[in-house]
């Protein structure tokens, strides 16, 4: 089957691959990643369809001569040498990709012999995490979310904090526990109170494990300690996007948090998707955001007419042991409060810098309704209201044995980019 989907710019492309119908990975997304088989150490990748590209296969072969790329940037364990070349050149690799896939350029397409060493089913490849991650930074963006929070465990009246409409609330995570999706999740010990009215916590695995629905920023561009950037020049250090999952220990997080915030009910693990899609690939989908009702203060002001938002569906699956998986959100990234470059912003805005592979992950996105909130803490109502499952079987938090599966993509006029997913399978300790 050949595929035909129009672009933002009314140009038909086709592709002389073989890419299912409503395929996250169609040649108008061109993401990227790393990849190792049985018989090769990692390198880094993109897929279209099906298909892994080595991209180190490519340069070999001078597919990419005009770009002045040596294949020796893709013969690493990760992306951010590739990266740290910037967007002039990632964007020329992406285009040429495109170039080469469409199908009317035959340069790649009638050479049999390089596909054997070139294209590798995706089932045959193992992914592993693609950027060495340098720092992480979690935002709290989501005025539902924080809301939800906020009304749940203060008061329902007042359930944001004073500053929250005034800055993108952060804090600084844990960038060694990152793992790629699929990585099993031990599940973490800490303290806690069993009940709100012990004087005392006890110790062990916790009994409140939550996933949090979110995306990551992936930076793109090295900046200068001590000088800030600029709302209007932040998007230049967006090299792509992530699904993230940040995994959750509540009652462990309820009774650490103050006063200094969360620690060891974050810090234990977070899963990320194999696939960066690139910011160019997901300029098509911009879009508005919520209206910001308070006076910002400069630096984090942008223009009414700004398009700073994305337009990204985003869903949930459970799986619980032997069973299917059943939907259990559906959201979209447009509902973030603050935006990805307000976040920049902010990050920086005391001198802070930041450097090429680092995330800074959006907080959990969270829409309006119950069925599109982004995670089980909201969900049930910090367990109050019990989820019911298809199979009957019931959920306060996440048991031993089950499956986290995350999903995202964006779609328009017939063009569709996506993630893949992130998943994790809960195991006991």
């Amino acid at each position: 089957m050949v595929t035909r989907a129009n672009a933002a710019s009314d140009k038909t492309l086709s592709s002389w691959i073989d890419i299912p119908e409503n395929s996250d990975f169609s040649i108008h997304n061109i993401p990227f990643g790393v990849f190792r088989t049985s018989l090769t150490g990692p390198c880094c990748c993109s897929r279209i369809g099906d298909y892994i590209v080595d991209l180190r296969v490519l340069a070999e072969h001078d597919y990419f001569k005009a770009a002045n790329i040596s294949a020796g940037i893709f013969d690493k364990g990760h992306l951010n040498e590739f990266i740290a070349l910037g967007k002039v050149k990632t964007n020329k690799i992406r285009e040429r990709l495109i170039e080469l896939f469409s199908i009317e350029n035959h340069e790649l397409q009638d050479n049999r012999s390089i596909h054997a060493s070139a294209l590798h089913k995706h089932e045959m490849v193992n992914m592993v995490l693609p950027i060495r991650i340098g720092d992480y930074t979690d935002f709290y963006s989501s005025k539902e979310h924080a809301t939800n929070v906020g009304a749940m465990f203060r008061d329902p009246n007042n359930a944001l904090l004073p500053n929250w409409k005034h800055l993108p609330v952060a804090y600084h995570g844990r960038a060694s526990s990152i793992v790629v999706s699929g990585t099993p999740l031990n599940r973490p010990h800490g303290q806690f109170k069993k009940n709100k009215d012990d004087t005392v916590p006890t110790f062990g695995p916790t009994q409140a494990l939550d996933y949090e629905l979110e995306l990551a920023l992936v930076v793109g561009k090295n900046s200068t300690l001590g000088e800030a950037i600029p709302i209007e020049k932040s998007d230049e250090y967006i090299f792509g996007f992530l699904l993230f999952n940040d995994w959750s220990a509540r009652d462990i997080q309820s009774w650490e948090y103050v006063p200094l915030g969360p620690f060891l009910s974050k810090n234990f693990m977070s899963s990320v998707s194999p696939w960066i899609v690139t910011a160019e690939a997901l300029a098509p989908f911009k879009t508005k955001g919520p209206v910001q009702d308070v006076q910002l203060l400069p630096y984090l002001q942008c223009s009414g007419d700004s398009l700073l938002n994305y337009d990204i569906e985003l869903e949930v699956d459970l799986r619980v042991s032997g069973e299917q998986a059943e939907c259990i959100c559906r959201t979209n990234f447009k509902y973030m409060y603050w935006n990805v470059c307000q976040q920049i912003a902010h990050h920086t805005i005391n001198g802070c810098n930041v450097s090429v592979g680092d995330l800074m992950a959006s907080g959990t996105i969270s829409g309006p309704t119950r069925d599109s909130v982004g995670s089980l803490l909201e969900l049930t109502r910090n367990g109050q209201e019990p989820l019911v499952l298809k199979n009957g079987s019931v959920r306060k938090f996440l048991e031993d044995g089950d499956t986290v599966i995350m999903k995202g993509f964006a779609s328009k006029d017939g063009v569709r980019v996506g993630f893949g997913e992130v998943t994790g399978n809960v195991i006991g300790n």
